[in-house]
């Protein structure tokens, strides 16, 4: 396996005006538990990833760079930051505009304002080793859960597209 890397630094980042463009995505499994009478439920769990002194959980994201798409650079953070691969959904969740908590200079600064995109990706691979393993813990949790945990409100309104999105399929499924 060859070495992996994780970019670093800003001279790559795509910017829209005064916003800083942020592509990650909500990295997900189809978990299937049998009850004692062997029907199968499905249920959704998501991926999330927790840094340094922080006891909430964020999804992974960072910069959308001049070199790549708006879903290469979201499945290149699930990569960097969270150590998986899978298949990306074809359409964003949805646009979120926030303030980077990072580089903030007070609340009525327009520094440090991003436009972020989230994608769905179905995680088909965990890597034993990636480029951020020594920052970021990766952990397994139920939509449920992961509202209770979710660092940034932007992340949970994310969040509430995807579950209503996974309803629909399913819907769709077993119509």
């Amino acid at each position: 396996m060859s070495s992996l890397s994780a970019r670093t630094g800003r001279h790559r980042q795509r910017y829209d005006g005064q916003f800083r463009l942020v592509a990650g995505c909500i990295p997900y499994k189809l978990v299937v538990e049998k009850d004692k009478y062997s029907n199968a439920e499905k249920d959704i769990i998501v991926l999330m990833i927790s840094t340094p002194s922080r006891e909430d959980l964020v999804f992974p994201k960072g910069g959308w760079e001049d070199d790549e798409t708006l879903d290469q650079a979201a499945c290149r953070e699930a990569l960097e930051e969270a150590g998986v691969t899978g298949v990306i959904g074809e359409q964003s969740l949805g646009v979120w505009e926030f303030q980077s908590k990072s580089s903030q200079k007070d609340e009525n600064s327009h520094q440090g304002g991003c436009r972020g995109y989230l994608f769905p990706l179905e995680v088909t691979q965990e890597l034993d080793q990636w480029p951020g393993q020594a920052t970021y813990n990766r952990k397994w949790l139920t939509i449920k859960e992961a509202y209770k945990v979710c660092r940034y409100d932007w992340m949970k309104d994310a969040l509430k597209f995807f579950e209503a999105t996974m309803s629909l399929e399913g819907k769709e499924e077993g119509a």
